[in-house]
């Protein structure tokens, strides 16, 4: 097995010299700390995401995913805040334990840094330091990005009679995980592919800036992440069941009442939540139809403080993922 700096060097730094310098690092990997350079009138959005094996992803995902989803799911919340992605930090436990031998240990490696460094590749995002370790996996992806002073989207400036809209489709990721426990393999099956290999809507979030009033991605769930909404704007929500828009397959696979759970409460469908006035709603459409990707209006903001359905079904059964709260994942 490479030592430490060895397997860096092998699999991290390669890739990424030749966007390191067109990129505003002025020091990248291999020093006690990374030096960059960020753009003026630029404010800093910084966020970090663990992936943990069982708990985050299975134990026996592709490589390649495993590398794909780390990077994805951190993307997500500067997605969410409008930023442009920049540059990442990682850092790696790897549990030898799990390869029958070096060369095992090195096809995945080589694996998931492919996954890794296709995604940064794609939104320009240059992996700029990190640390490797031995322990059960887990993997801890920082991300850094810019957005222009004052622009930045959060979850505080929703109002009452504000739209709630969402791009693409939901429960994608629920129902994904679902086949896997099935014993589902095949990742072009549209819900896995969902699960194991998110897209961050980065480019959604740039498009929707100046019109979106709050956003967030939904990582936890539908209602769980509406919450957050609600309580950093002081805002209610009501939604109407029948306006979600549900993943490709997902109805047909699941049935419909497990369907809906999976777009209510599944989490990891890693698309954007946002509120915006209903004047906005065909503006936001509209640039978001370059880049092939719907914004479905799903209900209102309203002063009362609360979650609920407009149709008066009961939503308390569709509780979203909670770390610590002793259910399994």
């Amino acid at each position: 097995m490479l030592a430490e700096f060895d397997l860096i060097r092998r699999y991290f730094m390669s890739s990424q010299e030749a966007s390191t310098a067109s990129n505003g690092v002025t020091l990248g990997c291999g020093d006690d700390a990374t030096l960059l350079l960020p753009q003026a009138g630029q404010q800093l959005a910084v966020s970090v995401d663990t992936s943990v094996v069982d708990v985050h992803i299975p134990r026996e995902a592709p490589a390649f995913a495993v590398g794909h989803r780390a990077l994805a799911v951190a993307l997500s919340d500067l997605a969410a805040m409008g930023a442009t992605s920049r540059w990442c930090l990682m850092a790696l436990t790897l549990d030898q334990r799990q390869f029958a031998d070096d060369e095992a240990t090195h096809a995945w490696l080589a694996d998931y840094a492919r996954g890794f460094h296709a995604l940064s590749q794609l939104h320009a995002t240059t992996l700029v330091g990190g640390d490797v370790t031995s322990g059960a996996l887990s993997i801890g992806v920082t991300v850094m990005g810019e957005v222009p002073v004052g622009e930045a989207l959060t979850r505080g400036g929703a109002k009452a009679g504000d739209v709630i809209a969402v791009t693409g489709a939901l429960g994608g990721g629920a129902g994904g995980l679902a086949l896997w426990q099935q014993g589902e393999r095949d990742l072009a099956h549209p819900l896995l592919n969902r699960y194991l290999l998110p897209q961050p809507r980065l480019v959604a979030g740039l498009a929707l800036r100046g019109l979106a009033t709050a956003a967030l991605d939904i990582s936890d769930g539908l209602l769980a992440d509406l919450a957050h909404i609600r309580d950093a704007s002081q805002v209610g929500a009501v939604i109407a069941l029948d306006a979600l828009p549900l993943a490709d397959a997902l109805e047909s696979t699941l049935g419909r009442e497990a369907a809906l759970k999976a777009a209510l409460s599944g989490g990891d469908d890693y698309e954007l939540l946002v509120t915006l006035g209903a004047d906005d709603v065909a503006e936001a459409q509209q640039r978001l139809a370059p880049l092939g990707l719907s914004l479905t209006v799903i209900g209102h903001c309203s002063e009362a403080l609360g979650v609920s359905a407009s149709d008066q079904s009961e939503l308390s059964d569709y509780a979203g993922w909670q770390h610590f709260s002793g259910e399994a994942p």
